[in-house]
Parts: structure tokens; C-alpha cells; sequence
């Protein structure tokens, strides 16, 4: 046989032999769901038998910790960087958008051969370049924004029979939303395992992020465990809100054990990395169960961002399953993976996160003296962007982990170690200890002070996305992202950051209500009975009037009262602008801003 040829086989075996022995990765992360919130963690009420299951078979990060909210830490997630570097901050208010330069997960996966695929909640931008199918992700299957049901999502989602992204299309699915991604995972996985194809899911749940709509026998089993333990300590107005919130996490625990028997049934589960984390703490466990934690969702006490890590991986040469000490967050799992998996990163890949694969081995602990720095963007609650809005990141607002102290806000400083329940403020007591934290807190806002604030922009124009629907949601500094704030007619503007990609004429089409909702700018909606509640009904507008600045340019013009939208054409060059947009009453008097702007390139 020809050498050269013989060669050329030799190394296409070899490559792949290599595939074939790389691990596939799967990456479920739950929405909402805090540390307590399973059986293998205490919980009074819910029984998780498939998550128990999972708990004993894995390696357990015991001091594991998030964002207190879920966008942040899904972009260090999926970048290995700080949420401060890599631009996404905050679940709305224009500050969702990861850095489009910014390889992710998905990218440094695809780059070393592995098909990639995200089924679930995204929530790192919904235009393009943010999009999950523009960040590296090959098979997608998402909804926008922070929840379904979200301003940018189809119109009446209800987590029920509803209308997802399917690779870049609209497409409608039967069934409950976790039990569709899912499914539609497991589908996805046995085309790629029946063709020896290394594969890195993403399976980010929605569930049990609000609203709390769950399935009829997921409810009925937990309105079952109340009556055998009644919980006196919990109000009847509390109970009937965690009935449907544990429901939705008992319907991810099956999940959870359809994916098990999926794996194993397809001889694919001795080779597969199997994750299990939460985006952020508790919505409800400080009110029921704390779990011996205190705080919740959105608060820099323990119970706001310590969550839940299972890694799993039977031919991986691992410790055995324990519990594993030590301070460790969310942007170590992209380096981690990296590591285990042979994954080659770009050049100029860096990360703020470190590489736990020998702690996961067993040959080393994670460093005793690593200290954590936890910072988000807090909400802004106004009616109009402002520049000292609360959404602007500050070095103050963080909070730091070093050992078993916590300095929050640089104001309070707990020692979990004698106070696990953060009660007591001991700051007075430990100037030193509070000294080496607050160098440790000013050293790292040094090297993100000129970058955590950067607006992120959303391009309009570009071939991948045109035409654009651009929604409320990325108003800078300012807060509407639910459905529910779009019916009852929130008073509330802002504006824009774009970037426009190519020379040409856009139209930009204004509407109170989406598309698919078919109502005119001023018209009320009726309520609307869905699978497990109803949708409030949309108040009527006296919108007489519709306004648009781009840029310098301003532009008005009256609107019916059948009109459902208001169309404006400009000729705009390309590079950075700001889109302004108002809905006025016949007096002139400014009632809200356009909540969603279709925007076509002519």
C-alpha cells in the first residue's frame, strides 16, 4: 500500500479513535430552584428520587456559587469571565447582552469537533450578534428573554403547546416546556450518538422560574404531600404560591430521570459528563425552608447565590463521589471542561475562572486562600433611564467570599463559621479581616471599572437578522421585560443602543402590542384563560399620536384608531446610533414608548 496513503488512514483512524473517546458533556442548568429545593438537601415537602439519585453518583461542589440572578451567571458560565467583563449584568434593561467578541462554551466545543446544541432558556441577548445560533451553538431551540411569557416572547406563551426558536424560526410544540426540551434533547442526542458524534448540550430550563405554571399531576402530588405535612409554621396564601413552584421541580426531577434512562439505554452514559447546577438562589426557600441559609434571589446573603453542583462522569477516572470543600463558581466550569475534555481554547483565551479538573480527580483542593467576588446590576424600578440609575454596576454593591467570611456591600462582614445564618455583623470585631477583603474587592475593580458599565449594541441590518424585532426589554436602564407590564400599560420609555450594519433605507414599524396579539395601538385585550391560570387583560391606551428620533432626526405622525402600528422610513448610514420612540395622547402628553419596533433594510 502507498505509504503517504497509509499514512493518511492511519491518522483519519486515529482521529477518530480520538472523537470516539471524548466525553459528550450534558449541561442542565434549572431556573429558581435554591439549594433546598430537594430531597437529598432536606426538603420538607418535595420528593426528588431522580436529582437523590444523581446527588450520590457525583462529585458535589458543597460551596458553589452564582450570581444572584440568572443572566450573570449565565454569561460567566458561558464564557469563564466575570459577568463585569464579559457585559452581561443584569435580566434586562438593555444590560443582558454578552460581548459578541467573547468566545463561548459552545464555540471552543464546536472548534475541537463537538456538535453543539442549546434546548431552553437563554436570556444573553435575542438579536443578532447575541442570538445563541450566532455564540457557537449549531441545533437551538429557545425562547427570548428572561422567562416565557417575556415581552419579546410569541405573544400568550404559557408554558403549554407553545411557540418556541427552532434554528431561527418561529415553531409551535406540544406539551409542557421542560418535558418539550427535553424531549426534543433526547431526540437531538440519539442522531448524534448513533453517529459516534461527540456531542456539548446545553439544557437550561425555564422551570420553576415565574410564572408558576405546572402540570395537573406534578400539582396533585405535591397538594398531597401538604396534607401529610402540613407545614404549620406556613401561611395558607405562602402554600397555595409553593404548590405550583414545587410542582414544576418535581416535573424537572422526571425529567431528570427520563434523561438517566435515556443515556443508559443508548450505552452512552459511562462517557458522558453529566451536569446539574442552578442559575441563582431560591425564589421561596427563606420563606419555608432555608436550608440554613439565609437570603433568597437577588440577595448577596449566602442563600442568594450558593446553588447546587453534581458532576457525574462514570469512565472519567474521577474521585469517587463526595461532597468537595473549598470555594468554587460558576466561571470555573468552562476552564474545567476545557481541561477534562482536551478542548483547545483560542489564542488570546483567557479566564477569569480556574480549572477544578484535579480537584474533581482527587489529586488536588481548591486553594484555601481563594477569595470570590459576587457583583450583578440591581434593578431599576423608574419610569425613565437615568444616569445614577441602581442598573449601573458599582465596586460597592459587591460582595466578597474568602474562606468562611463574607464582606457585603463593604459595609457588613459575617463569619459562617459561628454564623451561618448571617445575623450578626462583626465588621467592628475583624478590621483586618475586613482589610484583606476589601484589597482583595479593590483589586479586582481595578481591572473591570472601565468596562462593567459598556452598553452592549444591537445591530440592525445584517443578513443573519433582517428584518429585527426589537422589544422593551433593552431599553437601557430601564425595567420591562414581562408580558403582564405590556397588557396593563406600563408608563415607561427608553431608548436603544444600535448598531446600524449596512447603507440603506429602514423601515422601522411602532406597536403597542406584538404582531401575532392583532390589536390596534389604542385597543384593550380580554383576559385569557390558559392551561393553568389567566392572563390579566390589557388596558386600552390613548395613543393618538406616534414619535421616533433616531439620531438627530425626529419624526411624527397621528394614528387612527384602527391602526395597529405606526411605519417611519429613514436612510441611515452605517455605525453606532441611539432609537428613540413615544407614544402620545391627542394633548401631546407622552404616554409610553413604543414596547416593540419591527425593523426592516429595505
Amino acid at each position: 500500500m502507498n505509504k503517504i496513503l497509509l499514512a493518511l488512514i492511519t491518522i483519519f483512524f486515529n482521529l477518530a479513535l480520538s472523537a470516539q473517546n471524548r466525553p459528550n458533556v450534558i449541561l442542565v442548568m434549572t431556573d429558581d430552584q435554591g439549594y433546598g429545593e430537594m430531597s437529598c438537601h432536606g426538603n420538607p415537602i418535595l420528593q426528588t428520587p431522580n436529582l437523590d439519585k444523581l446527588h450520590a453518583q457525583s462529585l458535589r461542589l458543597i460551596d458553589y456559587h452564582a450570581a444572584p440572578m440568572c443572566t450573570p451567571t449565565r454569561g460567566q458560565l458561558l464564557t469563564g469571565l466575570d459577568a463585569a467583563r464579559n457585559g452581561a449584568i443584569n435580566v434586562s434593561s438593555g444590560r443582558t447582552l454578552l460581548r459578541p467578541e467573547l468566545p463561548t462554551i459552545a464555540d471552543i466545543f464546536a472548534a475541537s469537533g463537538y456538535a453543539t446544541a442549546i434546548f431552553g432558556k437563554w436570556h444573553l441577548g435575542d438579536n443578532y450578534p447575541f442570538r445563541p445560533q450566532d455564540r457557537g451553538f449549531q441545533e437551538t431551540l429557545w425562547f427570548p428573554s428572561s422567562h416565557i411569557n417575556s415581552v419579546p416572547d410569541f405573544w400568550d406563551n404559557d408554558y403549554f403547546d407553545d411557540t418556541y426558536i427552532h434554528n431561527g424560526q418561529r415553531r409551535s410544540f406540544k406539551g409542557y416546556c421542560t418535558d418539550v426540551f427535553f424531549e426534543q434533547a433526547m431526540a437531538w442526542m440519539r442522531v448524534k450518538a448513533a453517529r459516534d458524534k461527540p456531542f456539548f448540550l446545553y439544557l437550561p430550563t425555564n422551570t420553576p422560574h415565574q410564572p408558576h405554571y405546572a402540570p395537573a399531576q406534578d400539582i396533585e402530588v405535591i397538594e398531597a404531600a401538604f396534607k401529610d405535612n402540613p407545614l404549620t409554621h406556613v401561611n395558607r396564601e405562602l402554600k397555595e404560591k409553593l404548590v405550583p413552584y414545587l410542582a414544576m421541580i418535581r416535573n424537572i426531577d422526571t425529567n431528570i430521570g427520563r434523561l438517566d434512562e435515556f443515556l443508559r439505554s443508548n450505552n452512552i452514559a459511562e462517557n458522558t459528563i453529566l451536569i446539574f447546577t442552578v442559575d441563582n438562589g431560591t425564589t421561596f426557600g427563606h420563606r419555608y425552608y432555608p436550608c440554613g441559609m439565609r437570603g433568597w434571589k437577588t440577595t448577596l446573603w449566602e442563600g442568594g447565590h450558593r446553588v447546587p453542583f453534581f458532576l457525574r462522569w462514570p469512565a472519567g477516572k474521577l474521585a469517587r463521589p463526595t461532597d468537595i470543600s473549598g470555594l468554587a463558581q460558576s466561571q470555573d466550569v468552562l476552564p474545567t471542561l476545557v481541561e477534562l475534555c482536551g478542548l483547545k481554547t483560542p489564542a488570546d483565551c483567557a479566564f477569569d475562572g480556574m480549572s477544578l479538573a484535579k480537584v474533581f480527580k482527587g489529586v488536588e483542593a481548591v486553594p484555601d486562600d481563594r477569595a470570590l467576588i459576587i457583583n450583578y446590576s440591581r434593578m431599576p424600578w423608574t419610569s425613565y433611564p437615568y444616569p445614577d440609575a441602581r442598573s449601573i454596576m458599582r465596586r460597592e454593591s459587591a460582595g466578597v467570599l474568602w474562606k468562611r467570611w463574607r464582606l457585603l456591600e463593604d459595609s457588613e462582614l459575617y463569619n459562617l463559621a459561628s454564623d451561618p445564618m448571617q445575623r450578626e455583623n462583626v465588621i467592628d470585631r475583624h478590621p483586618e479581616v475586613a482589610a484583606e477583603m476589601r484589597a482583595r474587592l479593590d483589586e479586582w475593580w481595578a481591572g473591570v471599572r472601565e468596562i462593567a458599565n459598556e452598553p452592549q449594541r444591537v445591530v440592525i441590518g445584517n443578513d443573519a437578522e433582517n428584518p429585527s424585532l426589537l422589544t422593551a426589554c433593552e431599553w437601557l436602564d430601564v425595567f420591562i421585560d414581562q408580558q403582564i407590564q405590556v397588557r396593563r400599560g406600563d408608563r415607561k420609555n427608553g431608548w436603544w443602543e444600535i448598531d446600524v450594519d449596512q447603507a440603506g433605507t429602514y423601515e422601522f414599524e411602532l406597536r403597542r402590542w406584538p404582531r401575532e396579539a392583532d390589536a390596534a395601538l389604542s385597543a384593550s385585550l380580554p383576559a385569557v384563560k390558559v392551561t393553568a391560570g389567566e392572563l390579566l387583560p390589557g388596558e386600552a391606551l390613548p395613543i393618538k399620536v406616534a414619535k421616533i428620533q433616531i439620531g438627530q432626526e425626529f419624526r411624527r405622525k397621528r394614528v387612527g384608531a384602527d391602526d395597529r402600528s405606526a411605519k417611519f422610513q429613514f436612510k441611515l448610514q452605517p455605525g453606532p446610533v441611539r432609537l428613540y420612540t413615544w407614544f402620545a395622547d391627542g394633548n401631546g402628553n407622552d404616554i409610553c414608548g413604543a414596547y416593540y419596533v419591527y425593523v426592516t433594510r429595505k
